[in-house]
């Protein structure tokens, strides 16, 4: 009986091991700060994430048909159930072969009204007119006759992958991503608009990650989340480690098809949101936005000619801030306490795109293009090798 009951326990162990996806820290990845509970975007509080997965077919790329590896993922400053509540925000590119809609009104204004959703490169278009559609639906400006606004959608490119000439995005998955949205845990690798991207040499996709920082008596919390599909793997480097180097002749990328493609080596690109509480002003925020590459540069980013590295930064803080009719007063954070949450941000960064590896699975897409997931085994053995593991 006792024999029976080890037996059952092992095979509990073991499922329970293959079921839960592990994140970076799980393999022992030594990062440097404080996590909130979720080690996610959502730990700031009233943010939420969702996430529409389109996954279907195999083989041969039929235009129109498919395989499609591809999605949406719909993030929420306030949380979807506050309908219109602006937030402080501004945004920063470090490299503009991308796309994100709407920016040139977040920094006019420095509001940002609507949620932030990212796809791939060819469905901004559905995505934002779905998203309109769904105001109107949804009476998200509280009654207002007259009303105008510019939905933010972001995009990285999966066309390696998926068929996004096919054009798969249609409003119902748009729809899904919005009804999805939650806070606490959020998922992590292919899902959502990060469904067919790749990454550094291996299978990317989307992640994210949080700080908790303690500023004078307060504490704040500084949250990212990515949609990660740039760089070369030689480039790649985990805990100081060159992973990429080390890795250089292990599970590169398979390109069936199409034969011939301008992308070279580092092409890609990345959208990034941070989110915190900190009561900070929009030109604080486009400090924040601005210190988002430093993150990416510690795993390997090098914002190269054909990488759409596009980011965004708002603050949670100052609900009251907007206004159409009164003078508001508000709360700002002194720049010189501003370095803390400066690195948060990088860290939160760093970690967030490795999250989104480590999480992300081998995938065969168009014409068996293969991106293949980051071996973990590998990983431990070669941060071992460089005694950066955390025991």
């Amino acid at each position: 009986m006792t024999r029976i009951f080890i037996i059952f326990l092992l095979s509990l162990i073991c499922f329970q091991s293959y079921t839960q996806k592990p994140r970076a820290r799980d393999l022992g990845v030594p990062f440097v700060g404080k996590t909130g509970e979720f080690n996610a975007i959502t730990d700031v509080k009233g943010v939420e994430v969702g996430y529409s997965t389109i996954i279907s077919g195999k083989g041969e790329n039929i235009v129109g048909k498919g395989p499609i590896r591809t999605g949406v993922t719909a993030i929420f400053p306030r949380g979807k159930a506050k309908k219109f509540s602006p937030v402080y925000a501004n945004w920063y590119s470090l490299n503009g072969n991308g796309e994100m809609t709407g920016t040139t009104w977040v920094t006019e204004s420095g509001f940002l009204e609507t949620p932030i959703m990212i796809t791939n490169t060819n469905s901004v278009g559905e995505v934002r007119q779905a998203v309109l559609k769904w105001y109107v639906d949804t009476d998200w400006y509280n009654g207002e006759e007259w009303w105008y606004t510019y939905p933010v959608v972001a995009e990285t490119y999966d066309g390696f992958l998926n068929d996004i000439y096919g054009f798969h995005v249609k409003e119902k998955h748009v729809i899904e991503a919005i009804e999805n949205t939650s806070g606490g845990k959020i998922a992590e690798g292919n899902v959502g608009g990060g469904t067919g991207m790749m990454c550094l040499g291996f299978k990317g996709g989307t992640g994210t990650s949080s700080r908790v920082i303690k500023i004078k008596d307060s504490s704040y919390t500084v949250g990212a989340i990515v949609q990660s599909n740039f760089g070369a793997k030689r480039n790649l480097s985990i805990a100081g480690v060159p992973v990429g180097i080390e890795l250089r002749d292990t599970l590169n990328y398979k390109f069936k098809a199409p034969p011939k493609s301008r992308r070279q080596e580092g092409d890609g690109s990345i959208i990034v949101i941070v989110a915190t509480d900190a009561p900070l002003l929009p030109h604080q925020l486009k400090r924040i936005a601005q210190r988002i590459p430093l993150g990416i540069g510690i795993v390997g980013g090098r914002g190269s000619n054909g990488s759409g590295d596009i980011f965004l930064a708002f603050s949670t803080a100052n609900e009251n801030a907007f206004n159409r009719d009164e003078t508001t007063t508000v709360k700002s954070m002194s720049n010189d306490k501003l370095t803390p949450v400066f690195e948060a941000t990088v860290q939160a960064v760093e970690e967030a795109i490795i999250n989104a590896m480590v999480a992300a699975e081998t995938m065969e897409g168009i014409n068996g293009n293969t991106a293949y997931a980051l071996p973990h085994d590998l990983l431990i053995e070669t941060l071992n090798k460089y005694n950066r593991i955390k025991k």
